[in-house]
Order: C-alpha cells, then sequence, then structure tokens
C-alpha cells in the first residue's frame, strides 16, 4: 500500500515535471502520489508533466537523484512506467528503472524489461531483455532494444511468434517463429522490419530470408506483398501468384495479383475498394490470355445511401466465356451470371424498388439469346395497421418489361390486394377470414416461342382472380407424459375457375395448339408440399392463377416430451370441385383430389434429429417427393444425410417445345407438352452422407453426393482443418463427377497454411 509522501516527495512531483518541456507544477493529491488529470479535461499531449505513484520516495540534493521504490508507477499523459525501483538524475536528465519493468505505450503495446534507461518523458531510451505484448497475440523479444521518441524500437538478437508456451514444456519451441540477427519496430507506420531472419516450426529452420518486412499485428491495412499462392491446376498448369496490397489512402486499397502459369498466358488480377462517406464500391477484374485469346471478367458491387430511407447501388457480373473463370479458378463461377442497377426505399410498413437487370449464361445448355434483359421492373409492397374492424390491408404491386432476342417479350403490371381478418371462438378454435384479388394486364410480342409456346405471336391480355378463403383451426392440448397438441385445420376458398393455360386437343386426343394469350414469367418454379397446401394460389407468381371452389383439410400433431424432445408431424390433402387442367400432369394439383402431402420432425435426444417431407399419389399412394434430412451424434462428432427424390421438375423444360402443337402454321414433333402433357426424364432422386469430427484443434468434414437414378456419383467433398492460437492448416479436396462444356468432370485439392498476424499461403491443385 502506497504511504503518504514526506515533503521531499512532494517537491519530488514537481521535480519529475522537468522530464517534460515545458515544464509544468504537478499539484500534490491523496496518499501516496501526485495528482491526476480528471476525465473531463481535455487529453495530455505529448510534453505534459509526469505523475508518480510509489512507497518510498526519497531526494538526494547532493547528488542530484531522485529514487522512488516499492510499486513505483509514473505516468505522463497515456504512456505509463511500472517498476520496482526508479532512480533519476536531474544532472542527465535520465530515468533508471530496475524490476520487473512494464511500460504501456497509448498504442496499446505493452513493453516488458529487466532493466531500462529512459528520457525525454519516457519516449527515448534502451532497454535489457525486451519482451513486448503485440495485437493478435503477437509477441516480440530482443536481448537489447533502443527507444527512439516513442516511434521506432531497434533492437538486437530478436524472435517473433504468436504462438503461446506449449504448457507442459514452457521453454521448448514454438509452433512457429521468426528469429533475425536485428529488426527495426516503426510504431507509427506499424512495420517490423528484419535482418538475416529464420523462420522456425518447432524450432527446425525451414526459411531464411537475408531481408523480411512485415505489419505489425495491430496494422489494419498496410501496402506490401501478401504471401504468394503457388499452384497446379487441370487447365493452367504449374502456376504462382503473386499479389501486392496497396493502400491507397484512408479510404481507397487495391490488390493487385500477377499469375504466372505453364499452360495458359499470364494474367492480372484487381480487387480495388473505395469508401464514400455514403458507401461503398468494390471492383473484381482480371485480363488473361486464355485458350489463345485475350479474356477477362467484371465483378462490381456498390451501395449509396441517399437518405435514411433510400439507397441505391449496383451488382455487375459478366465474363467473356465460361471457361475462362474455370480456367482461371475465379470465386463466383455459376451457370448464370446476373447484372443489376437498383433504387430501393424503406417505409413504415413499406418496401420499394426500381430495377434493370441482364444475364449471361456460363454453360452450353444456356443459350444467351434467350435470357432476357428486365428494362426496368419496380415493385412495392405495403402492410397496414389493424383497421376497425380488426382486419389487416396488404399490397404488392409491380411492373416490368421483359426483353428477348429469341423467345417472348413481356410488358406486364401487376396489383394484389389482401385483407385478413383473425378471431378466436368461444371454444378456442381460431377463425381466419381473407379476401384477396390478384390481376395483371399484359403486351406480349413472340408469344409463340419459349417459355409460353402460345398459338399465336402477338397479344395484349388481362386476368383477375378474386378469391375468398376462411381458414379454421382448432388446438387440442393434453398433459401428462410431456404435452400433446393435436390440430385439425380446413379451410374453404371460393374463386372463379379461371383459364386453364394449357393445350387444346381434338376428339381422340390429339394437342392441336396452346390456348393462353397469358405469358408466363414468374410460375415455372413450384412444388406442391405442406409448406404450400394452404396456399391461395399454389404457383409462386401471378401469370398462372390457380381458380376454382376447392377446399384442404389437414391434421397437425406436436408431442412435447421435455428436455428438447419432440415429435412433430401434418398431413393434409386438398379437394376441387373441377379438375384444374393448367397444373401440369404429375403434379399433384391437376385432378379435383390432390395428391397426400406430409411432414414429420423427430427429436428424441440431443444427439438426434430427423426431418423429412412428402408427397404421395392420392390414387395409389406412390411416393412423388420425398425430402429428408437426419443428423446424429454428439457435438464432437456429427453424422449428417440427406436424401431427395422428385418426380416432376416443371421449371427443367422452360424452352422444351411442345409435342405436336401448330406453331408457325406447321407441327412440332417429338418433344413433350409442358403444360397439361407428360414428362419424358427420369425423376430427381439424390442422396448425401457427411460427417464432421472436432477433436482438439482439429477438425475434419466430408461428404458424398450420389444420383440414385444414374446410379453414379455426383459430388465429393473433404476438408481437414487444423487451428490454434497462431497457426491455422486447412486441406481441401473436391471432385465434381459431373460436366460443364464437355469437360467431364474436374477435381481440386488445395492447402492453406496461415501464420496468423503474418497472413496466409496457399497451394492448389485442381
Amino acid at each position: 500500500m502506497a504511504r503518504r509522501p514526506t515533503v521531499p516527495a512532494l517537491r519530488l512531483a514537481i521535480l519529475l515535471a522537468a522530464l517534460a518541456a515545458p515544464p509544468a507544477l504537478a499539484q500534490s493529491g491523496g496518499s501516496g502520489g501526485g495528482s491526476l488529470h480528471t476525465p473531463s479535461e481535455p487529453p495530455i499531449q505529448r510534453n505534459a508533466p509526469v505523475y508518480y505513484q510509489a512507497d518510498q520516495a526519497s531526494y538526494d540534493r547532493d547528488a542530484g537523484i531522485i529514487t522512488l521504490a516499492g510499486h513505483v508507477e509514473i505516468w505522463q499523459g497515456d504512456r505509463v512506467l511500472r517498476a520496482d525501483k526508479v532512480t533519476y538524475d536531474r544532472n542527465t536528465g535520465v530515468a533508471a528503472a530496475r524490476g520487473h519493468v512494464v511500460l504501456l505505450d497509448p498504442t496499446g503495446q505493452v513493453i516488458f524489461a529487466d532493466y531500462a534507461e529512459l528520457a525525454q518523458g519516457m519516449k527515448d531510451g534502451v532497454l535489457a531483455n525486451f519482451r513486448a505484448q503485440l495485437a493478435d497475440n503477437g509477441k516480440l523479444a530482443a536481448n537489447g532494444a533502443r527507444r527512439i521518441d516513442a516511434r521506432v524500437n531497434e533492437l538486437s538478437g530478436v524472435i517473433y511468434s504468436a504462438c503461446d508456451a506449449c504448457k507442459d514444456n514452457p521453454d521448448g519451441p514454438r509452433l512457429w517463429d521468426i528469429r533475425a540477427s536485428s529488426a527495426v519496430q516503426d510504431l507509427d507506420d506499424k512495420r517490423i522490419e528484419y535482418q538475416d531472419a529464420v523462420i522456425d516450426v518447432l524450432g527446425v529452420p525451414v526459411a531464411y530470408l537475408p531481408y523480411l518486412t512485415t505489419p505489425d499485428p495491430s496494422a489494419k491495412r498496410e501496402s506490401g506483398f501478401l504471401v504468394p499462392t503457388p499452384g497446379n491446376a487441370k487447365y493452367l498448369g504449374a502456376f504462382v501468384e503473386m499479389p501486392y496490397f496497396w493502400a491507397i489512402d484512408g479510404s481507397s486499397d487495391a490488390t493487385i495479383t500477377p499469375i504466372l502459369s505453364t499452360g495458359q498466358g499470364g494474367a492480372m488480377d484487381l480487387q480495388l475498394r473505395h469508401a464514400f462517406n455514403d458507401g461503398t464500391v468494390t471492383v473484381n477484374t482480371s485480363l488473361a490470355q486464355d485458350e489463345g485469346s485475350l479474356q477477362s471478367d467484371l465483378f462490381a458491387h456498390g451501395q449509396f445511401a441517399i437518405d435514411d430511407e433510400w439507397r441505391w447501388g449496383f451488382d455487375i457480373q459478366r465474363a467473356t466465356s465460361a471457361n475462362y473463370m474455370r480456367d482461371y479458378l475465379i470465386p463466383g463461377y455459376v451457370d448464370v451470371l446476373s447484372s443489376t442497377v437498383y433504387l430501393e426505399g424503406f417505409g413504415q410498413g413499406s418496401y420499394s424498388r426500381l430495377d434493370m437487370n441482364a444475364y449471361q449464361g456460363l454453360v452450353t445448355s444456356i443459350v444467351d439469346s434467350e435470357l432476357p434483359f428486365v428494362l426496368p421492373r419496380y415493385e412495392y409492397s405495403f402492410v397496414g395497421e389493424p383497421d376497425d374492424l380488426g382486419g389487416r390491408t396488404s399490397v404488392e404491386a409491380g411492373a416490368f418489361n421483359v426483353l428477348r432476342s429469341v423467345g417472348t417479350s413481356t410488358r406486364r403490371a401487376n396489383l394484389s390486394l389482401d385483407w385478413e381478418r383473425p378471431a378466436t371462438g368461444a371454444f378456442g378454435d381460431l377463425w381466419k377470414l381473407v379476401l384477396h384479388m390478384d390481376s395483371a394486364a399484359y403486351d406480349a410480342t413472340s408469344l409463340n416461342l419459349l417459355p409460353t409456346w402460345s398459338h399465336t405471336q402477338s397479344a395484349s391480355s388481362a386476368q383477375a382472380m378474386p378469391t375468398a378463403a376462411l381458414d379454421w383451426s382448432w388446438p387440442l392440448e393434453r398433459t401428462g407424459g410431456g404435452t400433446q397438441v393435436i390440430e385439425p385445420i380446413l379451410q374453404v376458398i371460393a374463386a372463379p375457375r379461371g383459364s386453364s393455360y394449357g393445350v387444346v386437343r381434338s376428339a381422340n386426343g390429339t394437342p392441336l395448339y396452346i390456348n393462353t394469350l397469358i405469358p408466363n414469367e414468374d410460375s415455372f418454379d413450384f412444388q406442391f408440399t405442406d409448406a404450400t397446401l394452404f396456399a391461395l394460389n399454389r404457383y409462386p407468381g401471378v401469370d398462372r392463377l390457380e381458380g376454382g371452389l376447392r377446399a384442404n383439410a389437414a391434421l397437425h400433431g406436436t408431442w412435447y416430451f421435455g428436455n428438447g424432445q419432440d415429435v412433430d408431424a401434418l398431413i393434409g390433402q386438398g379437394y376441387r370441385t373441377t379438375p384444374n387442367p393448367a397444373f401440369p400432369t404429375n403434379s399433384g394439383l391437376s385432378q379435383t383430389v390432390t395428391d397426400v402431402v406430409s411432414h414429420v420432425s423427430y427429436t428424441p435426444s440431443d444427439f438426434f434429429d430427423i426431418t423429412s417431407r412428402q408427397r404421395f399419389d392420392h390414387q395409389n399412394f406412390d411416393l412423388r417427393f420425398l425430402d429428408a434430412i437426419a443428423t446424429a451424434g454428439p457435438d464432437w462428432l456429427k453424422f449428417n444425410t440427406g436424401y431427395i427424390y422428385e418426380a416432376y421438375n416443371p421449371y427443367t423444360y422452360y424452352d422444351t417445345v411442345p409435342t405436336g402443337i401448330l406453331l408457325a402454321n406447321r407441327i412440332v414433333p417429338n418433344t413433350f407438352v409442358p403444360n397439361g402433357g407428360y414428362l419424358n426424364t427420369g425423376p430427381v432422386n439424390e442422396a448425401t452422407v457427411g460427417a464432421n469430427v472436432t477433436y482438439g484443434h482439429w477438425k475434419f468434414g466430408g461428404n458424398v453426393i450420389r444420383d440414385m437414378h444414374l446410379g453414379t456419383l455426383s459430388d465429393t467433398a473433404a476438408t481437414l482443418t487444423y487451428e490454434d492460437e497462431c497457426f491455422i492448416f486447412s486441406a481441401n479436396y473436391y471432385r465434381r463427377y459431373t460436366s460443364i462444356n464437355g469437360d467431364n468432370g474436374a477435381s481440386a485439392l488445395y492447402f492453406q497454411i496461415t501464420l496468423k498476424t503474418l497472413g496466409s499461403f496457399n497451394v492448389n491443385g485442381l
């Protein structure tokens, strides 16, 4: 405990102030030392006075020596010195600190030493047995150090690492470290420059560098070369990437990466980032010689705030060819690239968006001329507050202009209105009345081409569908052996029959033509499951509307066993007064009785759970759809498996010409009818098996995907990772068995080594 200073010690506060220029008077405070500035005062500058606290203080007038002993703490501004003993020589202006010396810098760096001689307000000095704790667990040690203006530390006999010492062998080697004969730590530029550096792994030298510079761990953005990435790829051959990071200014930076390869020409990759006051822009682009020609790509993203409610932005994705992205392992390699520019606003219960979109196909099965330009599209949604009747109104509106070089071009405006009123009955039963209206107006050309295949080339048309629905459910609860809830659910929907959008056939069933003037841009990808059993329109959009008088019924049950154990299940079916030929055959929705849909989820313990959805043919109960996923095992060992079976997949046949349909006065043979016809391909039938293992610092994961219909593997993948406080190693393997652009599949194997606070080292193979 600090004692009340004697009279000489009070004078000492004034003498210590001589360490700073110009001199300033330190007022005496409470027990044990000089006064402190209060937090409300302005920040203390470099020339601020020096304050102290110690158990004992003495002053030798003849020698001009001030001595502080026992829990000594001296501070100037936000710089603090602690030691067992400190002597200050007024003649030389040098303070000598001994025993458990600790120096705290305003940068957050903490320096330890056995002995230190400091001057100029602790900004200059020399230290023996220097040790520093840096950001992100970085540790820097040296036999000796020279401190210059609190900006530079010149070190000799240096070692740096971010690894902790082994608990069982604290004097043993670290997992990795950098040893050097000398080094300079520049605290202003936040860099450490090593001379004659050796990189050790488990005490074994693995690399020698006559000169090495690394960012200080506290640095977030510093210019310099990043770790090169060598590798070998199927289409590149042997290659090396040599990235350079350029911190242009406080709001901009760039990463420039030359790529040299033996299989292709050279390449240059550029990533540019810039932060504005109201948003950010990121641009990724590259230029390369590939397959004998000059190739490039552009991926750009930007978003800007206009005010608190409005913002605008863009996403640009373009490439000269799919093979170029595949060959150079460019991230973002997908079937279709999309580009958009948008303006969107957020209000109280409302949302508005105006955008323009373009698409580019990257596989041979996708024809760019058949992909649309959307110039522009507008959408608006609003959900109101409860009204005086207890109901809530919502509005969905929009318009778009879809242009195709080959295929239907469509102009559409749509409006959907919805009013819902929930209520609770006298017996706890739940009611909901829904009044709904969908409407749309169209102007279309080339209707006789994809995706509509109509019998006419151009048409202006409109459609509307008013719908009224009444939902009822009655959840019944029972306790004993847990909690059980049984809930019957019933829905009745009344609407006009609407259009069939379908095929006109002759008396013997021969298809003659598709009888519709309504284009189809948003209603291909639908799936009938328990999730859509009670939907007013089971199509996902408004280009196809489901009408007619119909009812849906289901039984829902849940059993909560406690301790997180439960089972949840539902089974249901739909009924219509008349068939609906607008739905394709085998969709489960075209007849007066729908297929049976269900779901089951079961969690018997913390070690196992399974969830599945099913659809069964209502006549023979054949399986039409199954999606199941299960996990098993403790946290350190998790197995997972999944299975999907789908007999009908309508969006796959988007651009298939119907069989025998009269198009441009000729019959198109040898194809099938997507609207009310049949399918000529096998079902989706796929299984996935995987596992994840965690053991200490190690993690392993792997999975296999198999096409059960074709009896072949689709994909396999595996990853192995080790991570501790200073080091990450990962190995990743991926194998694709399916063919893209005729490549007959591909493999990828790559490794990554990360020395935390320094960087990553990658080795790729394909």
